[in-house]
């Protein structure tokens, strides 16, 4: 079994913000492949099904983002699955709205949800679907503040098609391993 992880915070103030991005990822993937998110344990709402021929657990922490460790290390021991079993999706503020990267392992680029898995799991070294936010603009609030705050029309359009994309990652990784979704998802786009 595989883990699927959506990094976000939990409740209705949070779930249009641009830090939960991860959740939308895991409830599109629970919508696309019939995955009840009915359960909670250790903190961690969570369903069990299978996308493909792949069996998963998709699940999203009900901690605050910068505490995720804290529910996702006894959710793994629970169901007897190392971090090397799990894709973690979050949002990337270094990369440009709607856009989708997978990576495997690799440092925390400021993200308090990476810094609390990898203090609880004691590595990093867990496959990473990485959905672009992009950075506020000159002028805007803090990024502490920014991430928190729900998109700007002109980039909402990009956030949902980079959720389906994300999601769409996810499958790939599933059905191909992750070469294959980082050879189809990292490509560069280049303009003329």
């Amino acid at each position: 079994m595989r883990l699927v992880l959506g990094l976000g915070n939990p409740g209705r103030r949070y779930a249009r913000t641009r830090h939960n991005v991860g959740f939308h990822v895991v409830e599109e993937l629970a919508r696309r492949h019939g995955i009840p998110l009915d359960r909670e344990r250790h903190r961690a709402r969570f369903g069990t099904g299978r996308i493909g021929n792949a069996p998963v657990m998709l699940a999203e922490p009900q901690t605050f983002m910068n505490l995720c460790g804290e529910a996702v290390r006894p959710l793994l021991k629970y169901h007897a699955l190392v971090p090397e079993e799990m894709i973690v999706v979050h949002d990337e503020a270094d990369l440009p709205p709607g856009t989708v990267r997978v990576k495997q392992g690799g440092g925390l680029a400021g993200h308090n949800g990476l810094r609390s898995l990898v203090q609880h799991l004691g590595t990093g070294e867990f496959l990473r679907v990485r959905v672009g936010i992009g950075r506020p603009p000159e002028g805007s609030p803090a990024m502490a503040d920014w991430v928190l705050m729900p998109p700007a029309p002109e980039d909402a359009a990009a956030l949902a098609a980079g959720v389906d994309t994300a999601a769409e990652a996810v499958e790939e990784i599933l059905a191909e391993g992750v070469e294959a979704a980082m050879r189809r998802f990292n490509r560069r786009v280049t303009t003329e």
